[in-house]
C-alpha cells in the first residue's frame, strides 16, 4: 500500500451517506493518513471527505423520475469515471445506488482500480439476473442482510456479511415514556408516527394521503390521537405543511419534527411509514407499523412485472412473512391506512407477536457493522 492512501466513494442518498460516514470513521481509525473523496451527503463531508458534486444529483425516485433526470446523471458519472481514472484511487466504494455505480465500477475494475460494492442489490426480490453484471464489476460486495451472502457465493463472487449499522446504533430496548417525555409528548394519549419519506419526490405523493388518514383516524376511531412526524428538510416540512393547509387540518394536532425520525417512531404507537430505511428503523425500535407508498404508475406497473416476492417491506422480506401490513399505491387511500392503523392500535397480542419477531431479526442485523465493513475494504487494499 502506498504511504497516502486514496480512497473514493460515491453514495447516492441519505441511507448511503450514513453508510459511508460509519465506514469512513472505521477507516480513518486504522488508517489515519488515507484522504476519502468522490460523491456523498453532510455526514460524509463532516467525516472529512472531499465531496466533487452534491449527493442530491443522484438521488431520484422511480424509473419515471430516472428517466427525467437520465443526461444529467449520466453526465455526472461520466466525468466522474474521468476524473478517477486519472486520478487512480486505490480502491473505488460504490455504495448502494446500483443504477449509478455498477456501471461506474465495471469501468474502473476493467481499469485495474479494485471496486468493492457496498449494499447489495436487490436480487433477493427482482432483477435476479443483474448478478452476473455484479459479479463484472466488483471485487467484493459487502451484504448488509444474512440471506444475501449464499446467492453470492452460488455466483461464485466474494461477499462479506457485515449487517447494518441501524441495528448497532438502535438499542435492543426503547423507553416509549422516555421519549415521550424527551419530546414533550401526552403520556397516555394514543400517539401515531407519520414517516412520509425524506425526498421531495415522496411527499408530493404521499403528504396528502398521510395527512387525510390522521382526520380520519381523529374522526373515526380515536378522537384524542396526536401525530408525530418527522421531516428531513426544510423543503418537505414546508411540502407537509402545504398538505395540512390544503387538508384544511390545522385542528389536528400535528407534531412536526425537524429529523428524529427514531423518537418519533420510539414515542408512537403504532407508525405509518413510506417504504424505505425508515421501516427497518420502525421494526429495529419494534413498534407495529403499516407501510406504505405511492410511486408513478409506470414505476410501479414494471416493479410489479419484475418482482417475485409478495412483500417489499425489508422488515416484511428480512422476516420472510408478513409481519405487518403493507398497503401500497392505489389501495393506499386514508380509509384503508386508517382501519389498518387503528387495528394495530386495538391489539395487543399483535403488537407482542410483532415486538418478538423484530427482537430477533434485531439480533441477526447487530454485526458490528463499521469495523467489519472496514476489514473488508483493507483485505481488498491488501
Amino acid at each position: 500500500m502506498t504511504a497516502v492512501l486514496r480512497i473514493a466513494l460515491v453514495a447516492g442518498e441519505a441511507s448511503g451517506d450514513l453508510l459511508g460516514a460509519h465506514l469512513i470513521a472505521a477507516l480513518k481509525s486504522r488508517l489515519p493518513d488515507a484522504v476519502f473523496f468522490g460523491i456523498g451527503g453532510p455526514r460524509m463531508q463532516g467525516q472529512g471527505m472531499d465531496c466533487w458534486w452534491p449527493m442530491g444529483k443522484l438521488s431520484v425516485m422511480g424509473y419515471w423520475d430516472a428517466l427525467k433526470h437520465y443526461r444529467e446523471i449520466a453526465g455526472i458519472r461520466r466525468k466522474l469515471k474521468k476524473r478517477l481514472l486519472e486520478q487512480r484511487p486505490d480502491i473505488f466504494i460504490g455504495i448502494d445506488a446500483p443504477d449509478f455505480n455498477l456501471d461506474l465500477e465495471a469501468g474502473l475494475k476493467s481499469a485495474g482500480i479494485p471496486t468493492i460494492h457496498y449494499v447489495s442489490p436487490s436480487i433477493w426480490a427482482w432483477r435476479g439476473k443483474r448478478i452476473r453484471k455484479i459479479g463484472r464489476a466488483v471485487r467484493r460486495v459487502l451484504a448488509l442482510f444474512p440471506m444475501e451472502p449464499p446467492l453470492y457465493q452460488q455466483a461464485g463472487i466474494p461477499v462479506s456479511y457485515v449487517g447494518h449499522p441501524l441495528a448497532d446504533s438502535i438499542p435492543l430496548e426503547t423507553n416509549r415514556q422516555a421519549v415521550r417525555e424527551k419530546l414533550a409528548l401526552p403520556r397516555a394519549l394514543p400517539i401515531f408516527a407519520l414517516l412520509p419519506g425524506s425526498r421531495q419526490g415522496e411527499l408530493g405523493a404521499m403528504a396528502d394521503t398521510f395527512v387525510q388518514t390522521a382526520r380520519l383516524i381523529r374522526e373515526r376511531y380515536q378522537p384524542d390521537a396526536v401525530f408525530v412526524v418527522p421531516l428531513a428538510t426544510r423543503e418537505t416540512r414546508l411540502q407537509f405543511e402545504a398538505a395540512i393547509h390544503r387538508g384544511q387540518a390545522a385542528d389536528i394536532p400535528f407534531r412536526l419534527l425537524f429529523g428524529h425520525a427514531q423518537d418519533a417512531v420510539g414515542a408512537a404507537d403504532v407508525a405509518l411509514v413510506a417504504s424505505g430505511t425508515a421501516t427497518l428503523e420502525a421494526a429495529l425500535i419494534k413498534r407495529p407499523m403499516v407501510i406504505t407508498y405511492k410511486i408513478a404508475k409506470f414505476s410501479y406497473w414494471l416493479m410489479k412485472r419484475m418482482a417475485y416476492l409478495p412483500y417489499v417491506g425489508l422488515p416484511n422480506v428480512l422476516c420472510g412473512r408478513f409481519v405487518v401490513p403493507e398497503i401500497l399505491q392505489d389501495e393506499a387511500t386514508p380509509e384503508n391506512l386508517a382501519e389498518a392503523l387503528n387495528k394495530l392500535y386495538e391489539d395487543e397480542e399483535a403488537a407482542t407477536a410483532i415486538e418478538a419477531a423484530f427482537t430477533d431479526l434485531h439480533l441477526q442485523l447487530r454485526q458490528n457493522t463499521a469495523e467489519k465493513a472496514a476489514q473488508a475494504v483493507i483485505e481488498c487494499l491488501n
